[in-house]
């Protein structure tokens, strides 16, 4: 079947490039190894994700907004500290209040069992041609069109494919695309906590020898866990009963919001480093986890793929007016150099801080218990860091502009 764009990979940001694409009058295909019954699936999990202001003007713009607004748990506050578990925070803290800015809120937690069916109900909506439950098994982007080839024997053409198919992406590995990768022998304990008392709004990042802890408010009295930590210890976490777990957290956690529940489930991820040597070619372009995997310890993951999604949409929406070929490298290389600064800084970044926070080192300690405390005291750049959390900095494309 001839297509406009061929996506690869059923996430987030494929989705979302798809409903963005679609919306432009590209036609577009889909293609997700997971079955639809399991993407559309609706109860609660545990799992959420913080979406920057930016991402929410994104989603706003392509018609998947209004859709979850009302299950959306604005993030009024960001709270940050250093310390050990159970020995209380430093006195040091960073703290980023929305109302330094003009723009609104910092961001919005929203959890996966709203955001994923409002991206495949919006899929529907704009004509996407979902194939799901299938993978592809070869590609070409060599001639004049790129080919994808499924398991199941269809061949889907296309000018262009795109790979949103994650940190072990398919799609890089048979474009001969290399990365540069590491692990930090740290995994992500994931879940959410019922809680006896009002979050009003803010987020909580307690830096610990371990790896960052990152309590998110959700709606109502409940948040979002991230637990970072050596993965011997991670998976111990992983393994406990219900009642250990949360013996375990509860120092970590501290008392701010009384007592603490379980809700939902755990999930254990490991962290590391990833990022193609390009992620533009011939026919192609990589788009979110596919280009770049950064440690969750700024919460950008996400909403460095969406800026993906914006970016590539405004690059193909440009080509299309001027006539040209939107597989062409001319086109896709203008994606690139948009994209590529912005990711490497943000991956070296995330890296900096995560040496810098995860360790028990007392002059690292003390140098950043002064950096954290300076930041804190100086409002010209606590606005230029919540600026920079709202994902309002550099070049914005349109779809994340007011």
């Amino acid at each position: 079947m001839m297509q406009d764009v061929v996506i690869v990979g059923g996430g987030l940001n494929g989705c979302a490039l798809a409903v963005a694409l679609a919306r432009m009058n590209l036609a577009v295909t889909l293609v997700d190894m997971a079955s639809a019954e399991a993407r559309g699936a609706r109860g609660f999990d545990g799992r959420s994700y913080a979406l920057a202001l930016a991402s929410q003007r994104l989603l706003r713009r392509i018609g998947v907004w209004d859709r979850v607004a009302d299950e959306a748990q604005p993030m009024l506050e960001i709270k940050v500290t250093d310390g050990r578990a159970g020995e209380g925070p430093s006195p040091f803290m960073m703290q980023f209040d929305h109302a330094e800015i003009e723009e609104g809120p910092m961001g919005f937690m929203v959890e996966d069992r709203h955001l994923r069916p409002a991206l495949l109900d919006a899929m529907t909506e704009a004509g996407v041609r979902h194939v799901a439950g299938q993978r592809v098994v070869a590609q070409d982007t060599g001639g004049a069109r790129a080919q994808a080839t499924l398991d199941g024997g269809e061949v889907l053409e296309a000018a262009l494919l795109v790979g949103c198919d994650g940190r072990g992406s398919g799609t890089a590995a048979r474009a001969g695309i290399g990365r540069m990768a590491w692990s930090y022998g740290q995994t992500g304990v994931v879940c959410a906590v019922d809680h006896d008392m009002d979050h009003g709004g803010a987020a909580h990042q307690f830096f610990m020898p371990g790896g960052p802890l990152a309590i998110l408010p959700l709606k109502g009295r409940r948040s979002s866990i991230v637990w970072s930590e050596r993965t011997e210890r991670a998976e111990a976490l992983l393994a406990m009963d219900d009642a250990a777990f949360l013996d375990a957290l509860r120092p970590a956690f501290g008392s701010h919001l009384g007592e603490i529940a379980l809700a939902g489930e755990r999930w254990g991820y490991p962290l590391g480093l990833s990022l193609a040597e390009r992620v533009a070619d011939r026919r192609l372009a990589l788009v979110g986890d596919a280009a770049h995997g950064v440690h969750p310890i700024a919460g950008q993951g996400l909403n460095a793929g969406l800026k993906d999604v914006a970016a590539l949409a405004a690059v193909l929406d440009e080509a299309r007016r001027r006539g040209e070929d939107i597989g062409g490298l001319a086109v896709l290389g203008r994606y690139q150099t948009w994209r590529r600064f912005d990711t490497a800084t943000l991956a070296m970044a995330t890296d900096g801080f995560n040496r810098l926070f995860s360790n028990d080192n007392p002059l690292l300690r003390g140098m950043r218990d002064l950096g954290i405390g300076v930041v804190g005291s100086l409002p010209r750049l606590r606005r230029a860091f919540i600026r920079e959390a709202a994902g309002l900095t550099g070049e914005l494309p349109p779809l994340m502009r007011p």
